[in-house]
């Protein structure tokens, strides 16, 4: 599986997955898909719970781990994928999970593992009563593929007529005792049968739910009729990326811990008070990221520019050397190259090429060049050498991350070697995106994604 152009795919290519009439999968990236889950199943899955994908990439992936076949994967692996799948049926707005899975029936994927995710959506999503009520015709779809229409369907009217038989029992022993808060409770549990039939429900749907009587009560609820007209969530329940709000006015301290500290240092607060907090920053935003074993070059424009004036001043500065502070905890080995000035004065104009090739002289694993993308200094030379480095047989990636005051800041023509892969960021949020993105292009970044995507799912956090 080869990361960067994947992860880039991931996070550009935002067409939607579609069902023709004849209700075939319409997605026009279908071969990279298939292609990139074969070669590596587990690191496919995971690839998709990085921060920044897109929700239509993230639908394709949940589609294809599903149709695929797990014959052949140890035990650990497929816990994984099981893992994954329902982190992204959740994390996904209902409506696109709900197309990926719509599109298993017409590809014919009857796989154990497509039974236990359609079970756990339609019947487990923390919004299914909603989506019962308002997309029952497509659950219903969904949930007769799964257990096969048959059983579905027996399922269904065992799980009724036990109702029924419950209800009328209790109806009858509410009309002796004239206590209506027995019929409200027993009509809670019901939906179970006894018996022959209980062990049936057992062995074809229960065991594939976590919680049976409120899964007997959507089923009831799945073949009810409907009302028509009924809104349909819209939201994720359990967002993959985490929902934020930014300020409307941006300033230099509210970007961020980190830069916000660094700004009121490099203004000459306090630093006997401000050093602690830093280093309690910096330990948050890498708290349970692993180690990327690899060696890693900073090449840090701190030229003029990069400070910046006025109601800007340090904005742009603290939020690149945010970035370092972060580097220097979570790779094995990092060093720096400063072109322009120093962090705390910085001056004149960056030799960025000249940095660049300071930096390739250690013999890292990755070059990252960090800017605000003025090159002050022969304008050009940081893309004539970055374009000559594979022909004097420097193969040493290189990626150009751009330091922007606003998400907003157009960069059009703030970018000094448009031929590097290259991403922007201007909040410590970014991190998050920003991490997995730089550290794919290096050979040990695709361990580091998946260990970290990995804590994730074990932590809970997708």
């Amino acid at each position: 599986m080869d990361t960067p152009p994947l992860l880039q795919h991931f996070r550009a290519h935002d067409v939607p997955l579609v069902l023709s009439r004849s209700g075939e999968p319409v997605w026009d990236d279908a071969e990279l898909h298939r292609t990139a889950q074969l070669s590596d199943p587990e690191g496919y899955a995971l690839l998709a719970l990085v921060p920044g994908v897109l929700p239509w990439q993230r639908a394709r992936v949940l589609l294809r781990t599903l149709a695929a076949t797990q014959d052949g994967l140890d035990e650990r692996t497929r816990a994984t994928l099981a893992k994954a799948t329902r982190a992204l049926m959740f994390g996904l707005p209902p409506a696109y999970a709900l197309t990926a899975l719509l599109a298993l029936r017409r590809l014919r994927a009857n796989h154990k593992h497509v039974t236990r995710a359609v079970v756990a959506f339609v019947l487990e999503h923390p919004e299914a009563d909603a989506l019962i009520e308002a997309r029952r015709p497509a659950l219903v779809d969904c949930f007769e593929h799964a257990l096969g229409k048959t059983t579905a369907r027996a399922c269904a009217r065992l799980i009724t007529e036990a109702a029924a038989t419950t209800e009328a029992a209790v109806t009858t022993e509410a009309a002796d005792t004239t206590e209506a808060t027995h019929t409200t409770e027993a009509t809670d549990t019901s939906g179970m049968a006894g018996g022959d039939g209980g062990r049936y429900l057992r062995r074809s749907l229960l065991r594939f739910t976590a919680d049976p009587v409120l899964a007997a009560k959507r089923v009831r609820a799945l073949y009810a009729p409907g009302t028509y007209g009924v809104p349909a969530p819209q939201e994720p329940p359990a967002p993959l990326d985490p929902v934020r709000e930014y300020p409307p006015i941006v300033t230099p301290t509210n970007r961020g811990d980190i830069a916000a500290t660094l700004v009121h240092l490099y203004q000459g607060g306090p630093v006997a008070e401000l050093r602690p907090a830093l280093a309690g920053y910096v330990a948050r935003a890498t708290r349970g990221l692993p180690r990327l074993d690899a060696s890693v070059a900073m090449v840090l424009d701190t030229s003029g520019s990069m400070r910046g004036y006025g109601e800007r001043e340090w904005a742009v500065m603290s939020q690149a050397v945010a970035l370092r502070l972060v580097l220097a905890e979570v790779c094995d080995r990092f060093t720096v190259v400063e072109t322009g000035g120093t962090e705390r004065a910085p001056a004149g104009s960056a030799d960025l090429a000249g940095g660049l090739l300071d930096a390739l002289g250690a013999g890292p694993d990755l070059v990252v060049v960090v800017t605000d993308g003025y090159e002050n200094h022969l304008p050009g030379d940081l893309a004539r050498v970055a374009a000559t480095l594979p022909r004097a047989g420097v193969t040493t990636p290189v990626v150009r991350c751009l330091a922007a005051f606003t998400k907003g800041d157009d960069l059009t023509l703030r970018d000094p070697a448009p031929g590097l892969p290259g991403q922007a960021f201007w909040h410590e949020d970014d991190f998050a995106a920003l991490l997995p993105w730089m550290f794919a292009h290096c050979a040990p970044g695709a361990e580091w994604i998946r260990a970290t995507m990995l804590g994730r799912l074990e932590g809970g956090r997708t």
